[in-house]
């Protein structure tokens, strides 16, 4: 078995800790514990499990024990105080919290690294495995070298944040500054798929900034941006395009991987989580989260441990169940909590887990409660997109609809080009619908539609506002579309599983129950 973290790769069957090209020297009992903690990284383990699996019962001085953890956290680059990877829980035990991508394909050999042309990526590079090469400076002016350097590790950090990304450490990437490396050498000496290049150019009062992903298997690019911004507070500069910058890369790696799976004949868990996440992402609507839950349901029979597949389940289950169009609402909404509670006790806090637990708290009418979740998603990733627009959204069903917009213009600034920008769309038409700003919510629900046209629900809202303006050919042609899509929905049904119990949500959803009835939608 091979294990990747952070720019660390572990590797059992050859008994090696590797960083970058660099093995790393390791006791054999320091590497026995480091195994068993990264073998048993669900849950904590105590002194007496350690002693039983690495001393075989021997008894061992809380000095020993003491001595061997650090040696293991200083080998992976952690230390007792930051308690970045191995974890230390008061009366409790031990647990190792990094992030975990895991080949279990691997076998003998590893990368090649004699620089031939001929040689191929091995096997086991990590899925979502990038290197950051530190960017150029373009300006002729060695006073912005500080600048696009600490523009590059940013951008390193928050790609590191991304749930399941192998990323090399700018420390590692930075011994590449200033040299022509063809992206595939590099890909084979750092063990990476994707190689993300790029450059700053600085004006009187502008800022340029170009980058470019490329296979690093291949060659190939995969996809170029380029970022033009004025130039304003440079801590401002920086973290607005890191930002975007990591937040499109996702988008496009996610998307290369998928293509990749097209060629693949045995998918294992997290090849099935990445699929059904691409699912749900491109096919926007409650029939896509049927597919997506379908995938996800079938890589938790190969791995019913995978936080990120449970929370995937919760999602689709409960984007079918907000959107009124669940045939077992209650039992998908109990599924969606028993996957979310069993995410919860596999992986630490993160933005993503509070920003499905706000979505669980919703069907659930607790919306005070989704709100606080949400608060907490922001604090811990506050460059996340959709945890912006989360936040609208709960807001939507407490009666605070006029706060949404400022949510989805973060949002959007962040991710100007997201594949779920139909969704967007959709919310600011309802938070419009809801506040009366019917000119206002036409716009943005034909524009939803437009980018999403297989999503359900806004078809509703669109007849809802069309009809509040007596526009009724057009809101009962609008009306028609949603029942061809969805023939479940109903009025009725929306009334029954309302998420809010707040009296200025509900006296605004009246008055759109009356426009979907003038737009012929059934009660």
């Amino acid at each position: 078995m091979r294990y990747f973290f952070e720019d660390y790769s572990f590797d059992t069957e050859r008994r090696e800790l590797q960083r970058g090209p660099e093995i790393i020297p390791i006791a054999r009992q320091v590497f026995a514990l480091l195994e068993y903690l990264i073998r048993n990284r669900d849950r904590v383990v105590s002194k007496d499990d350690l002693v039983d699996a690495i001393w075989n019962g021997r008894i061992v001085s809380d000095a020993a024990l003491t001595t061997r953890l650090n040696a293991a956290r200083n080998a992976v680059g952690d230390s007792g105080q930051e308690q970045r990877l191995i974890k230390t829980l008061a009366r409790q035990g031990f647990r190792f919290v990094g992030t975990i991508v895991e080949d279990r394909a691997a076998g003998p050999g590893g990368p090649a690294t004699d620089g031939g042309e001929s040689a191929r990526m091995p096997s086991t590079t990590p899925r979502l495995s990038v290197a950051v090469m530190p960017f150029a400076n373009l300006s002729g002016e060695a006073r912005q070298d500080d600048f696009v350097d600490a523009m590059t590790e940013n951008l390193t950090s928050d790609i590191s944040r991304l749930p399941d990304y192998f990323v090399i450490s700018s420390k590692t990437a930075f011994a590449f500054k200033g040299k022509t490396v063809d992206a595939r050498q590099i890909g084979r000496e750092l063990g990476v798929r994707y190689v993300l290049e790029g450059s700053v150019q600085s004006g009187a009062d502008r800022l340029r900034v170009n980058a470019q992903l490329i296979d690093a298997e291949s060659g190939a690019h995969i996809w170029a941006e380029r970022f033009d911004k004025p130039r304003s507070d440079p801590f401002e500069m920086q973290d607005e395009i890191t930002a975007r910058l990591a937040r499109a890369m996702d988008i496009q790696m996610v998307a290369a991987e998928a293509r990749r799976l097209q060629r693949k004949e045995a998918l294992d868990a997290v090849d099935l989580a990445l699929r059904g996440w691409t699912v749900f992402f491109q096919k926007v609507s409650v029939a896509g989260a049927r597919e997506a839950r379908s995938i996800f349901e079938q890589a938790l029979r190969i791995d019913n441990a995978n936080a990120d597949v449970l929370m995937g389940l919760t999602e689709a289950h409960l984007w079918e169940v907000n959107a009124y169009m669940s045939e077992a609402r209650a039992e998908q909404v109990r599924l969606a909590e028993t996957a979310m509670s069993k995410a919860s006790g596999l992986t630490p806090l993160t933005a993503r887990l509070h920003f499905c637990r706000a979505a669980l708290l919703i069907a659930l009418r607790a919306p005070e409660r989704a709100l606080r979740e949400i608060e907490l998603a922001i604090s811990l990733d506050p460059d996340l997109p959709y945890v912006h627009v989360r936040a609208g959204w709960v807001k939507v069903f407490l009666g605070r609809g006029e706060e949404t917009e400022g949510h989805l213009a973060t949002a959007m600034r962040l991710s100007p080009r997201d594949p779920m920008l139909g969704t967007w769309y959709a919310l600011l038409g309802l938070a419009d619908l809801q506040l009366g700003r019917l000119d206002m919510a036409v716009d943005r629900l034909r524009r939803a539609i437009e980018i999403a046209p297989a999503n359900e629900l806004p078809y509703f809202h669109l007849a809802a506002a069309l009809a509040l303006q007596d526009r009724q050919s057009e809101a009962a042609e609008a009306a028609e579309t949603g029942r061809r899509l969805a023939p479940i929905f109903r009025i009725g049904k929306c009334r029954l599983e309302v998420q809010s119990d707040n009296p200025v949500f509900l006296a605004q959803r009246n008055r759109i129950y009356q426009g979907m009835e003038r737009a012929g939608v059934p009660e």
